[in-house]
Order: structure tokens, then C-alpha cells, then sequence
């Protein structure tokens, strides 16, 4: 992980945007309009911690483009939150938004903190601090954030709190990933997973590979990467190798996906998983299989593994795990690879269905949700898939073209003000 963590996650969204605005021949003013975020905002939370000690944590917070809607993004919390990878997701946002043809713009929130070593007491005061900095900044018409990387529905609940608290009424709105009971939305937890099946289903389909029975490697097994692997193997498909923070496992005859989230819950890793065989991150990213999902962080394939990929399918869970120069290589070995702004898209897709929900009032049944999704995710693939085809180019460029094409002309249609 060494050459990931030295990439700079905004520099390779600045590289694929470049490479959009000469396929798109965008008009350079366009082109410098996005090459920078709208807003960008920095903020020192001070936390009272247990043991009585005063811990100041970063936090930032992004909103990258707005010509389509309220910017939307979810909230981290992780060691490695920086400013440049805040910007590189809200720019993902962005164009991610505007491929699944909703009204939102990209934003992205994070802070610089351990949570696995935190009370769940300091978390909540570090979340009310955090949030009440950025009140002025967010609202269901602004700037509406979602859970992330060790955030949850909780966390999103303590937000909406604390936004209501200092409104003076209940804004279910201005937050998406809440608990049911405060206006969350069916289906939401599992909409990433979802959304990122049903492009591997549609993939396997155009490359005539039988999913009763496909091999699937999960790479980060967070709640986008175990829920997608339950949904998979609901489809027929075996679950071969899956990983986390600590370590990988692997097994040829198969991994119970149920049984792996509940080895997971109980002890705390995939590690150590009855019937499995530990392996590294790199073995397991070149396991010879037909469908592999990256579900951790940023920049897991590179130049340096991504000849060692022997998957047929690559569904981005993740954001950003991909490299542009891992990119190329993919291509040349003709591997069908899903792009993150497409693949994980669900989860927004479903965020925007609950923001409908709460400012219609209402409560969808998860079926109705699903349906929505699964709609909406499949249109999105054709067109990308169908941009592909026509222009003669990957997977990830066409979806860049379609979701940076939308905010462009979004762009050029309002003007500039004043």
C-alpha cells in the first residue's frame, strides 16, 4: 500500500477529467470551471475526550459542483481523511450524480480521526461539533451529506439532530442513510451493493458469463463489500476470497457469504474464517476468477498489481480504487471494468429516493425502492455501455463523457453570474 498511499486521489481525478474534456472536446472555460471545486471548507473540531483531554480533529468538507442540484456526498472518518481526497470524491460525486441523471450535484465531507479507537460518547460530541460547523454550509437545498467510511446511520441521526436542533424544527431532510425511524429510507443500506450487482448481472450478461456459479473475490468487506457479497450469492455465484483492514481469506471451494458476516460481527475480521486460508491483499487481488469487487479505499490497483488481475469483471464498489495508469493496463488485458461513478452509484440513487421521501412525506416499501433502483442502475449501465460502443471507448471514459457532459452543459446552459 505504500505507492497507494503517495497518489494523490485528486491528482488522478484531474488526469480523468482531462482525458474527458479532449473526448468531449469541452470548451476550455468549462474545462477550467471544473478543474476546481466550488466551495472547500476546513474546519479544527475540538473534542473533550474521556479521559478529560482536549483532542482537536480536521475536518473538511467539499461541495464541488451545484450546476445540477444540491451537492450530496457522504462523511468519513478515517486516519487518512485528507483535503486533496475530500475533493477527488466530491468531484466523483459529481459526475456520479449526474450519470444516474438525478438532481444533485457532488460533494464530500471527512475527519481525520481513528473511530475504531474512539467511545462511541467521543464520537457522538466530535459528529454534534462537526456538524454544527457546518451548518451554515449544508441543507436539504445546499448541501445534503451521507454516511461513508465508518459513519453510519447513528452518525447521520446525530447529525440531523444537531442541524434540527439549531433550526428550531425536525429537517429529516437535510441528511440521507438515517435510521427508518427518523425518516430513512428501505433498502438504503444495502443500495451500493445492490447497484453495484446489478451492473455485474448486466456485464456478465453482454459477456455471456453464467452467474450460477461465477467466482467472486471481494476486496474490502465494509458494508458496500459483505452486503454485495450476500446479494451475489443469492444470484448463484460463489464467493472465493474476501478481505479487510486486517487481512484476507480464501477458499476454492467456496465462502458462505451469511457465514463470513457473521464470523465478521463476532470477532471483528474476515481473519482466522473455519474452512478458509489467510492470503495477502496482493494474492488476492490476482486470484483467477470472473468477477472481482473492490469495496475498500482509494488507488488499490496500480501500475504495479493490475497485470496480476486475472478477473474477467471489475465492479468499483469503492471509490477511486482504480489508477489511471492501472487503467490502461486493464484495457489492454480487456477486462470489462465497471467505474466506480457508475458501480457504486446506488447508494446515491437511494439517497436521492429518501430526500423525495422526506420532502414528500411519505415511506416507500422496500420493494418500491428496489424496483426504483434496479431501473434506474440498469438504464445507466446501457448508456454508458452504449456510449462505450460508439465512441470506442472504456468503460470508465464513457461514463466520464455522459456524467461530465451532463454538468457541462448544465454549466453552459445557466451562464456565468454576474
Amino acid at each position: 500500500m505504500s505507492q497507494a498511499e503517495k497518489i494523490d486521489p485528486f491528482d488522478v481525478a484531474l488526469e480523468q477529467l482531462r482525458i474527458t474534456a479532449e473526448l468531449l472536446q469541452l470548451d476550455s472555460g468549462i474545462y477550467e470551471i471544473l478543474k476546481q471545486p466550488r466551495r472547500s471548507l476546513t474546519v479544527s473540531i475540538p473534542v473533550q475526550m474521556d479521559d478529560g483531554t482536549v483532542t482537536a480533529f480536521t475536518g473538511h468538507r467539499v461541495q464541488y459542483n451545484d450546476a445540477r442540484g444540491p451537492c450530496k456526498g457522504g462523511i468519513r472518518y478515517h486516519p487518512g481523511v485528507t483535503l486533496g481526497e475530500v475533493k477527488a470524491l466530491a468531484a466523483w460525486m459529481t459526475w456520479k450524480c449526474a450519470v444516474m441523471d438525478i438532481p444533485f450535484g457532488g460533494g464530500k465531507g471527512g475527519v481525520v480521526c481513528d473511530p475504531k479507537n474512539m467511545s462511541i460518547r467521543e464520537k457522538e460530541k466530535m459528529t454534534r461539533k462537526y456538524a454544527s460547523l457546518l451548518h451554515d454550509f449544508i441543507g436539504p437545498y445546499r448541501d445534503v451529506p451521507a454516511p461513508d467510511v465508518y459513519t453510519d446511520p447513528q452518525t447521520m441521526a446525530w447529525i440531523a439532530d444537531t442541524y434540527s436542533q439549531r433550526v428550531g424544527h425536525m429537517v429529516p431532510e437535510v441528511i440521507t442513510g438515517k435510521p427508518l425511524s427518523i425518516g430513512g429510507s428501505e433498502g438504503r443500506s444495502t443500495s451500493t451493493a445492490r447497484g453495484c450487482v446489478f451492473c455485474i448481472r448486466e456485464a456478465a450478461e453482454l459477456l455471456r458469463i453464467p452467474m450460477k456459479g461465477a467466482s467472486v473475490v471481494v476486496q474490502g468487506f465494509g458494508n458496500a463489500g459483505a452486503n454485495a457479497a450476500l446479494i451475489i450469492s443469492e444470484m448463484g455465484a460463489k464467493v472465493v476470497a474476501a478481505s479487510d483492514s486486517r487481512g484476507a481469506v480464501y477458499s476454492n471451494e467456496g465462502i458462505n457469504a451469511q457465514e463470513l458476516v457473521n464470523h465478521k460481527a463476532q470477532t471483528g475480521s474476515v481473519v482466522g474464517f473455519k474452512g478458509s486460508k489467510e492470503i495477502s491483499d496482493e494474492e488476492l487481488l490476482g486470484l483467477d476468477c470472473e468477477i472481482l469487487i473492490p469495496a475498500a479505499l482509494e488507488n488499490v490497483i496500480t501500475a504495479k498489481n493490475a497485470s496480476n488481475i486475472k478477473a474477467k469483471i471489475i465492479s468499483e464498489a469503492a471509490n477511486g480504487p482504480t489508477t489511471p495508469e492501472a487503467d490502461k493496463i486493464l484495457v489492454e488485458k480487456k477486462a470489462l471494468l465497471i467505474p466506480d461513478i457508475l458501480a457504486n452509484a446506488g447508494g446515491v440513487m437511494v439517497s436521492y429516493l429518501e430526500w423525495v421521501q422526506n420532502l414528500q412525506k411519505e415511506h416507500w416499501t422496500e420493494t418500491n425502492v428496489n424496483e426504483r433502483l434496479e431501473d434506474n442502475m440498469v438504464a445507466s449501465f446501457k448508456e454508458v455501455w452504449t456510449t462505450s460502443k460508439n465512441n470506442d471507448v472504456s468503460m470508465r471514459n464513457a461514463a466520464l463523457m455522459v456524467g461530465v457532459g451532463r454538468v457541462a452543459e448544465a454549466i453552459k446552459t445557466l451562464g456565468l453570474w454576474p
